[in-house]
């Protein structure tokens, strides 16, 4: 039945996709987030819905007569350059059989965030992108805290299997990520039913992260609970939502949990720790070994562990070079969404865009942060939020522009006619004395 479901919402979804291409976009993310084709169990697993759903927007856009212009900002520069810093670093890469699988993967991700800027232009298509966005992610994150609140509270939240998000620490990052994404749509909603399901969503998604026994997600979570009280409207709303949260770690979370946590202090003593600190060390030296680092997949392949770290996993496997630009496109980021809130601060009709830009800020502390500590450079929502900064900034411009009054003009004197302002008198010149006039000497 499910898979009858997801195919019947894929291909029915073909024909708006064709008269609408910024539809595509949204379905490409519902499945590359939520992977619907992983819940189930039959013919659908095997089957290529998203190149299926590529390949129309492709064509629809093709077919379009709108303006295709992709946005070539710093952001937008850098990482095609980026990219393209990624194919050179495969090709020297020292374990070629990884590194290409990988990058199969990440150009494809790449490819469809560029696609993005192509077709997502309007205020409308960005507030559905981070709708669907956080309908995918936030499946994972209601399900799991049902699951923690029903007694799962001692196994641990996970993401769909073979999947970006499938392990513990992938699937607490992401729902890190998108805790800032719901409070923004709740902050658009106009029903009072609507706010509600999404404060209890949210409510629901925090205890997710906890059920994921990560503690690096508990890091994150930490940084951006300051950051969010900093950057959100109704502070006050962000409290009632952290009351569940405290709840459950006094009544539902094992003892278990806690002495997992415990160890973030005592981190000497804990084996996780020490291969985190051995991984890092084999990451750096890879980035001296070779200018191109290691390739995709290297630190793995190094020394028979994750980098637990994107800092450290870019810099493993795209070199030093690499993670000067992984850096860049964070600062890049958030340096636009703070002059987003910055030009839209004197229009109230604007708040929105504040809103958003405000809360992928908040977002992107949860990925450096809780990043820190767990290995996901390349997943697609970072990404995703570059893109979505640009067009939001593109919008705000355009928006602008537009609720600004224009200075009225002068208008010109025209032939024969009386100038429409007064024009100074000027006094004749007096005669010089001498003869009356009319007089012949």
């Amino acid at each position: 039945m499910r898979d009858i479901i997801v195919t019947l919402a894929v291909f029915g979804s073909l024909p708006f996709i064709l008269r609408r291409p910024w539809i595509g976009i949204l379905m490409w993310s519902w499945l590359g987030y939520m992977n619907p084709h992983r819940l189930a169990w039959g013919f659908s697993t095997s089957m290529p819905f998203a190149l299926i759903v590529a390949l129309t927007t492709f064509g629809a856009l093709l077919m379009s007569r709108e303006k295709k212009e992709i946005l070539w900002t710093r952001e937008t520069k850098l990482l095609l350059l980026f990219t393209g810093w990624m194919f050179v670093t495969t090709a020297f890469s020292m374990y070629p059989w990884m590194a290409w699988t990988q990058w199969d993967k990440v150009w494809r991700i790449m490819l469809m965030t560029f696609v993005t800027m192509l077709a997502i232009r309007e205020r409308e298509h960005v507030h559905w992108l981070v709708v669907v966005i956080v309908a995918s992610l936030a499946f994972y994150g209601v399900k799991g805290g049902i699951f923690v609140l029903t007694g799962g509270s001692a196994h641990n939240v996970r993401g769909p299997d073979g999947s970006f998000i499938a392990d513990r620490n992938s699937v607490g990052l992401a729902l890190l990520m998108t805790i800032p994404l719901i409070w923004y749509v709740r902050l658009q909603a106009k029903r009072v039913w609507e706010r509600q399901i999404l404060m209890a969503a949210g409510a629901l998604t925090l205890i997710a992260i906890i059920g994921t026994h990560s503690r690096g997600a508990l890091l994150g979570l930490g940084v951006v609970g300051l950051f969010f009280i900093m950057k959100a409207r109704n502070r006050f709303g962000i409290l009632v939502a952290v009351i569940p949260l405290i709840l459950v770690l006094m009544f539902v979370m094992p003892q278990e949990w806690f002495d997992r946590m415990h160890t973030i202090e005592t981190y000497e003593d804990d084996a996780s720790a020490r291969g985190r600190l051995y991984a890092w060390g084999n990451a750096i030296e890879l980035a001296n070994m070779s200018i191109f680092g290691g390739g995709f997949r290297a630190v793995t392949g190094y020394g028979g562990t994750d980098s637990h770290s994107n800092w450290f996993g870019v810099l493993g496997e795209q070199g030093w070079i690499g993670l000067v630009m992984f850096v860049l496109l964070h600062l890049f980021t958030w340096r636009t969404a703070s002059r987003v809130i910055r030009e839209v601060r004197p229009y109230k009709e604007l708040t929105w865009a504040r809103d958003l830009a405000s809360m992928i800020q908040v977002s992107l502390v949860g990925y450096m942060s809780a990043g820190s500590f767990l290995g996901l450079q390349y997943f697609d929502l970072f990404y995703h939020l570059i893109v979505i900064a640009v067009i939001l900034a593109a919008i705000v411009q355009r928006e602008i522009k537009a609720l600004a009054p224009e200075t009225p003009r002068r208008p010109l004197p025209m032939d024969g006619l009386r100038p429409p302002f007064p024009v100074a008198r000027v006094p004749p010149a007096a005669k010089p004395a001498g003869r009356p006039s009319g007089v012949v000497p």
